[in-house]
């Protein structure tokens, strides 16, 4: 499950079968939240969906909403997530190990990738600690703030990132690339009925997702 925004007016919030690849629910929403997840779950197993794993984009306090159900982070994401605070040409020695660490998640199983972090940790612990002053030393940061984030997000994400090792009976997609493709074929027709107003562009996308459901 995902979300993909339409400019700043309107997201659209897609759940998909990993096997069929048909859509099985979506919303207009206009905001991704963790609610609006939780009613699509909650909507498709008032179906009767059979809902084996979950796997999407890692959002703050959403796996806390499944604690019965398999979830795993799409890997994918977690390296946007390292790219935005490391950009993809990181300067110092201490970010392009960690970019390169986070590139190389999909070849390791969790308890390498752990070993690899905190080995990193102990190699850049002194760097990280650096703090910068003010003019009068009445004021104190860290110096590579971007950095720590970086880390402290793969450290709290590491035990939703290779979820899918853990339930190999279930197929788990490691990531949501399989929606990403929807997303973009879905915003490559629009593109080329470009001039649509708000209400006919909603149109569109429910015709177009109604194609990629089970009937």
């Amino acid at each position: 499950m995902d979300t993909t925004y339409f400019g700043r007016k309107f997201g659209l919030m897609v759940f998909m079968d990993n096997t069929t690849k048909a859509v099985l629910y979506y919303a207009i929403v206009s905001h991704e939240t963790n609610s609006a997840y939780k009613q699509g779950i909650d909507h498709l197993a008032s179906l009767g969906v059979d809902i084996q794993s979950i796997t999407c984009d890692g959002r703050r306090g959403l796996r806390t909403l499944f604690t019965r159900t398999p979830c795993q982070m799409c890997q994918f994401h977690q390296v946007q997530i390292v790219t935005r605070y490391l950009t993809r040409r990181p300067k110092n020695s201490a970010s392009i190990e960690l970019r390169r660490l986070t590139l190389e998640i999909k070849l390791l199983d969790k308890e390498a990738f752990i070993q690899r972090l905190d080995h990193w940790y102990v190699t850049h612990e002194a760097y990280l600690s650096e703090r910068s002053t003010n003019d009068d030393n009445s004021r104190t940061w860290y110096t590579h703030k971007r950095l720590r984030s970086a880390y402290r997000s793969l450290r709290t994400n590491s035990d939703w990132l290779f979820i899918y090792q853990e339930y190999k009976h279930l197929d788990i997609p490691n990531t949501t690339n399989s929606l990403e493709g929807l997303f973009s074929e879905l915003k490559r027709q629009l593109h080329s009925h470009h001039g649509l107003n708000e209400q006919r562009k909603l149109r569109f996308i429910k015709d177009f997702l109604g194609l990629k459901s089970l009937k």
